[in-house]
C-alpha cells in the first residue's frame, strides 16, 4: 500500500511536488482540468478567476486534448521530484460531455477518450479516474464544519434546480448555448450510456495497460439537479463492475462518498470490494452524517474508524495508492497545506502502525 497526495491543475509545480514529498508522499493524483476559472474561449469574460452562475466554471478547449508529450513530460517533472505520478483524475468535459448527453457529437468525443487513455498509456500513466455524471460534484455547501470550526464542505439537503443547457458536470461547455435546461433522463437511460461506453472504451484501455476507475457519487443521491445517479448506494458499485469483465473496470474507491450513502455497513463495503481486487486507488476522508445532511471531518473525527479500514485493506491485499482527496483546512497562513500535512500524518502514522512499510 502506498500513500499519495493529491493535487489540482494549478498545483503541478516543484513546490508542491516538494511539499508531497516533504509530508510522506511517494505517489501523486493529479487533475488535468481546473475549477473556478473564467471561460478561456470568451473574450466577453475577462475574469481569470472566479465562480460561475450555478457551477464552477468552464471546461477546456474541446480541440485541445492532452498531449502525449505534455503527459511524458509532466511524468517526468513528477519522478524528478522523487514521486510517482499514480493517476490522473476526471476528464475535462469539453472532451466527452456528448458520451455523458448522448449527444451529436458522441462518436468524435468516444475518439477523444481512446486517444487520450492510449497516451496515458504510451506516457507511463496507469490509472485514469471518472465520475459518469451528468450534474457532477453538485451541492455542496462551506461552512465551519469541523473541529474547531474549521472551514470544511458538506450538504444541507437535496439540490433540485435545474441545469441549463450548455453545462455537464457542473461546467459550462457551450457559453452560447440557448436558454432553457437539461431535460430529465431515465436511471436506465444513464446505465445504458455508460454500459455502451464501458464497452467501447475497455478494450482499448486494456491494450494501453491502463486501468478506468470509477467514482461513486458525490453527493450519493439519486437524483441530483432532477437528473439521475448511477452510484449511490454500495450495492451499484457491483453492478458496474458486471457490467464488463475486463481488468481495466476498476473503482476509484471514495471512502466518504461511500459512508455518505444511507444502505450497507462502510466496513462491510470496504471488505466486499477490496476482495475482489478491483480498487483503482482510494480517496481516504472522514464525514459525519448522512446524505442529504452531511460534513467532512478531520480523518480522526467522523463517523468512519479510519483504522479499521485500513486493516481490511490490508487483510484484502490492497496494494494500490491511498489519497486524502480533500480535507478540512486550518487556522494558518497555509490553511490548505496544513490540513493536508494534518491527514498525510495521520495515515503516515497508521500505516507504520499496522506494518505497512
Amino acid at each position: 500500500m502506498k500513500l499519495g497526495l493529491g493535487l489540482y491543475k494549478h498545483q503541478l509545480d516543484r513546490g508542491h511536488f516538494n511539499f508531497a514529498r516533504q509530508i510522506g508522499a511517494t505517489h501523486l493524483v493529479i487533475h488535468l482540468v481546473d475549477y473556478f476559472r473564467g471561460n478561456p474561449h470568451n473574450a466577453r469574460d475577462n475574469q481569470p478567476t472566479g465562480g460561475v452562475k450555478d457551477g464552477w466554471g468552464y471546461a477546456g478547449d474541446p480541440d485541445a486534448l492532452w498531449t502525449l508529450d505534455e503527459l511524458t513530460a509532466l511524468r517526468r517533472e513528477i519522478e524528478a521530484a522523487g514521486l510517482k505520478l499514480e493517476a490522473i483524475e476526471n476528464f475535462d468535459p469539453a472532451h466527452w460531455h456528448d458520451i455523458l448527453l448522448d449527444g451529436p457529437k458522441r462518436a468524435l468525443h468516444i475518439e477523444n477518450i481512446k486517444t487520450i487513455i492510449r497516451r496515458l498509456g504510451r506516457a507511463g500513466i496507469p490509472v485514469m479516474g471518472y465520475n459518469f455524471s451528468i450534474a457532477g460534484v453538485a451541492g455542496r455547501t462551506t461552512g465551519p464544519y469541523a473541529r474547531g470550526g474549521a472551514p470544511s464542505v458538506g450538504m444541507e439537503g437535496p439540490v433540485d434546480d435545474p441545469i441549463p443547457l450548455g453545462m455537464v458536470w457542473n461546467m459550462i461547455y457551450d457559453a452560447d448555448a440557448p436558454a432553457g435546461t437539461l431535460p430529465p433522463i431515465t436511471h436506465e437511460e444513464l446505465w445504458r450510456r455508460l454500459e455502451a461506453f464501458l464497452d467501447e472504451i475497455l478494450p482499448v484501455a486494456e491494450e494501453a495497460g491502463v486501468k478506468l476507475a470509477a467514482h461513486p457519487d458525490d453527493p450519493p443521491l439519486p437524483t441530483v439537479r432532477g437528473q439521475p445517479r448511477l452510484v449511490h448506494q454500495p450495492a451499484l458499485y457491483q453492478k458496474l463492475i458486471d457490467l464488463n469483465p475486463s481488468p481495466s473496470n476498476a473503482l476509484e474507491f471514495c471512502i466518504g462518498s461511500l459512508a455518505e450513502m444511507t444502505e450497507g455497513d462502510i466496513y462491510e463495503v470496504v471488505d466486499h470490494y477490496s476482495r475482489q481486487r478491483r480498487l483503482g486507488y482510494v480517496h481516504f476522508r472522514n464525514i459525519r452524517g448522512k446524505v442529504p445532511d452531511y460534513k467532512e471531518t478531520f480523518i480522526d473525527d467522523g463517523d468512519v474508524d479510519m483504522m479499521r479500514v485500513l486493516k481490511i485493506l490490508i487483510q484484502n491485499r490492497f496494494d494500490g495508492v491511498l489519497i486524502p482527496d480533500h480535507t478540512p483546512q486550518v487556522a494558518c497562513p497555509a490553511p490548505w497545506h496544513a490540513g493536508m500535512a494534518y491527514a498525510m500524518g495521520y495515515m503516515k502514522a497508521a500505516m507504520k502502525t499496522l506494518g505497512i512499510d
